[in-house]
């Protein structure tokens, strides 16, 4: 992600408004892959020290940030608090 971008930085309780195109922001299969083993870690990281991390995804709208503690992961989707749910496609990166 270019270090310009303009990315909005919004509260968890946001997210259920937005809407997600089903297309993946990340086109190579090593950069899907890694962003799951951090998606992993950042799991972990909150549920054993309640860490929160910062998870960029792309929306209809654009680039957004939020700032949370990840609950579980699926397959196809983040898990965060009050059944907030990111589609793992659309997640750029973790940290």
């Amino acid at each position: 992600m270019a270090p310009n971008m303009n990315v909005q930085f919004i509260e968890k309780e946001q997210i259920k408004f937005l809407k997600f195109p089903k297309e993946d922001v990340l086109n190579k299969r090593k950069d899907q892959i890694d962003r799951f083993l951090e998606l992993q870690r950042a799991l972990s990281l909150g549920n054993l020290e309640r860490q929160k991390v910062r998870i960029v995804f792309v929306d209809d709208a654009g680039f957004k940030k939020v700032e949370t503690t990840i609950w579980g992961i699926t397959d196809k989707e983040v898990i965060l608090k009050q059944s907030t749910i990111i589609p793992l496609e659309r997640i750029i990166s973790i940290s």
